[in-house]
């Protein structure tokens, strides 16, 4: 039996539509059991996009079954998340988990299952991901990176059983082992600062919480150098995302060749990606500096 599909939505009609679509063209959709996460509105404003979401999920077809939990009231995207990978995986084993933002290439389902069966047995690993950063050289087809991520992956009850929802027993072990810098990826990349600003309540973030659990014990996860998954809530749509198209990819268009390989983080992965995080942050810096100049010239022709 396939693992079945957790998607969790809220208020976005046109973003869910597009991630189903996407989902039901994998050649395992038929085979697949869909369970429909709805979290409650927010506030009175939201209702009724999430009703609009709520009549859409209600009539999905193309998966083998599809079931659609629907909140009373508003968990917040962390305590829902949280929830529902928590009772799928309590009640089959396994899951594989999808946002209403994330699309799908057709061999992402094929992936995710196969990757679960392989590497079952192995504690080594704590699951797998669909996402790749558009990089600029090739990588092995497979490959383990130390963590874990968040758009569209994949688990087992051993490996979500690690997960700590505590953010400040994270931050306080990778402070004592002074891993900062590690955790980090070598200064690229703040998850230090983004696990601070979850404990004091800046930010909701559960992938930030589910990467430090994955990363403090020494877990890896599968990816695929061809990325499987496109983001769709980088336009300001979403709860964490801005508006950018530093993340846009490709989908692949032909299956994942997934066979068993060294259990090991690929260093040539980990290095590609620190790289494109330090070259985005430097044009990001670039761009903010560009803007101020061009508001403080148009100011002072206004004078």
């Amino acid at each position: 039996m396939h693992a079945p599909v957790a998607l969790f939505v809220y208020n976005r009609p046109f973003h869910t539509r597009q991630t189903v679509e996407a989902l039901q063209r994998n050649d395992l959709a038929r085979e697949t059991e869909l369970v429909v996460v709805s979290d409650g509105p927010r506030t009175p404003a939201a209702a009724p996009a999430v009703r609009e979401v709520r009549n859409y999920v209600r009539a999905i077809q193309g998966f083998r079954v599809v079931r659609v939990v629907e909140r009373p009231t508003n968990l917040g995207l962390a305590n829902s998340i949280i929830d529902g990978v928590t009772a799928v995986v309590r009640d089959r084993g396994r899951v594989i988990v999808l946002e209403d933002d994330l699309l799908t290439s057709p061999h992402f389902l094929r992936f995710m299952n196969a990757g679960l069966d392989l590497y079952e047995h192995d504690e080594r690993v704590i699951g797998l991901h669909g996402y790749m950063y558009p990089l600029p050289v090739q990588l092995p087809e497979t490959f383990f990176l130390r963590g874990a991520d968040c758009w569209g992956w994949a688990t087992w009850s051993r490996g979500w059983e690690l997960f700590e929802p505590d953010g400040r027993k994270l931050l306080d072990e990778v402070r004592r082992r002074r891993l900062e810098g590690e955790f980090d990826l070598d200064g690229a990349y703040p998850y230090t600062r983004m696990l601070s600003d979850q404990v004091r309540g800046r930010n909701d973030s559960w992938a930030i919480r589910w990467h430090a659990s994955a990363f403090l014990k020494g877990k890896l996860t599968l990816n695929s150098a061809r990325s499987l998954v496109l983001n769709i809530g980088t336009d300001l749509s979403g709860t964490h995302c801005g508006s950018t198209r530093a993340f846009h990819v490709d989908l692949a268009d032909t299956p994942i060749r997934l066979e068993r390989i060294e259990v090991a983080e690929c260093h040539a992965a980990r290095d590609q990606i620190q790289a494109f995080h330090r070259k985005r942050h430097r044009s990001s810096f670039a761009a903010r500096a560009v803007g101020r100049i061009l508001r403080a010239t148009k100011r002072m022709a206004s004078a």
